[in-house]
């Protein structure tokens, strides 16, 4: 712990499903001192996200990694107060209750900052804290849709496409956590916490790339392409002799170059055309269908192969099957092992990113809901007594 850069960062997750919690995951992932608050009887859905094994959720273990858990309903007099004197020797909270929800408990921004000056607060709703739709229920899949990103993916002829995990989420996790980092950062100038305000809508759209830019300028709206590029080509997904699947870009010319010469079409580089990315986008089918017929009457391990050689960008289109025994993540050691007392060693993704000096760890899997709850109060400075009124009141 002493070697792991957050360590003695105390913070409070109090949020459920995704982007929130994985905000705090990342926290704890570098040596903050997490600590899972849940409802007594309905805790973070995302334990029942997703496969089980022996009733134990399998989303959880990820997302439950390196966090303490207790239970504390804060709608009760005794879980605000609480909740209050947790907060005033923590460093963050993460919450993600739609606007309102925590000041009509008396626990709004007003009480915990009065608690504890010094705390960051992080507010992660779909809409954010302020504007029309800010009171409206929402998830990642609205901000999916909100933000462009839906209306840019899939083929040009086929509906909207939404994607099959939670993006919207994940980015705002990872943004979620930047922030928190940013609000720390500032404390050590200012000597004061402050109110991060997080929409969902928002970092999805900041991801997207310059689509606002391009149409305040040019009218231009992006239209569907499928897996072609507006910006280069060829750019797609070919199907291999042997029925695997490959997919190669050629955002640089000199691959673009590399890539004609390989399979044999060396005469399309002299075409004008050829000389600009969006040129070559307008020739898609061209290429295409140069590069797609010359990878079908290959093997995928030979076509591989033929394109390292020629120091052409491709990588193979896998699944989790195929993650899991590939050589270069093999060596970054994105997958580890994780002992687990319920379920014995799990594998699960490392910690996002190495650090040369003071790498994260997953020190533990997802536990239980609950289990850590006497033992955080116990050192919060609460009596058994104590715990046991709180418990009786309905309040743990």
């Amino acid at each position: 712990m002493s070697r792991l850069p957050l360590a003695g960062l105390r913070v409070l997750d109090l949020a459920t499903l995704f982007a929130g919690p994985l905000a705090a995951t990342l926290l704890g992932d570098f040596g903050a001192e997490v600590v899972k608050v849940e409802h007594p009887t309905r805790p973070d859905p995302s334990r029942g996200h997703g496969p089980a094994k022996d009733g134990v959720g399998l989303w959880w273990k990820v997302l439950g990694r390196n966090k303490r858990t207790m239970t504390l309903d804060l709608s009760t007099p005794g879980g605000r107060t609480t909740l209050l004197r947790l907060a005033a020797s923590a460093d963050v909270v993460v919450e993600n209750f739609r606007p309102g929800t925590l000041e009509k408990w008396d626990l709004g921004w007003a009480e915990l900052s009065a608690a504890n000056p010094r705390l960051v607060l992080a507010r992660v709703t779909a809409f954010g804290q302020f504007g029309p739709s800010s009171h409206r229920p929402g998830f990642g899949t609205l901000a999916e849709a909100m933000s462009g990103f839906a209306a840019l993916t899939g083929e040009p002829d086929a509906p909207p496409t939404l994607p099959p995990f939670g993006l919207a989420d994940s980015i705002a996790g990872l943004a979620t956590a930047y922030a928190v980092m940013t609000a720390l950062a500032a404390r050590e100038h200012t000597g004061a916490g402050q109110v991060v305000d997080l929409a969902l809508i928002e970092p999805i759209l900041a991801v997207l790339g310059p689509h606002p830019t391009w149409y305040d300028q040019l009218g231009y709206v992006q239209e569907r392409t499928g897996n072609r590029s507006a910006n280069n080509a060829p750019r797609n997904t070919y199907r291999t002799a042997d029925g695997s699947w490959v997919a190669v870009s050629t955002s640089a010319q000199s691959v673009a170059e590399r890539v004609m010469g390989l399979v044999g079409r060396p005469d399309l580089i002299d075409e004008p055309w050829f000389a600009t990315g969006a040129g070559r986008a307008a020739h898609a089918d061209v290429l295409d269908a140069a590069v797609g017929g010359w990878i079908a009457a290959r093997t995928r391990t030979d076509v591989l192969a033929a394109f390292e050689k020629a120091e052409a960008a491709i990588a193979p289109v896998q699944d989790v099957r195929d993650v899991l025994v590939d050589p270069q993540y093999t060596a970054l050691h994105t997958v580890t092992t994780v002992d687990d007392p319920e379920l014995g060693p799990l594998r699960m993704q490392n910690v996002l990113f190495r650090l040369s000096e003071t790498p994260g760890a997953i020190r533990w899997a997802g536990r239980p809901h609950g289990a850590d709850t006497d033992a955080v109060l116990t050192e919060l400075g609460l009596a058994p007594a104590e715990i046991a009124a709180l418990r009786e009141a309905g309040a743990l």
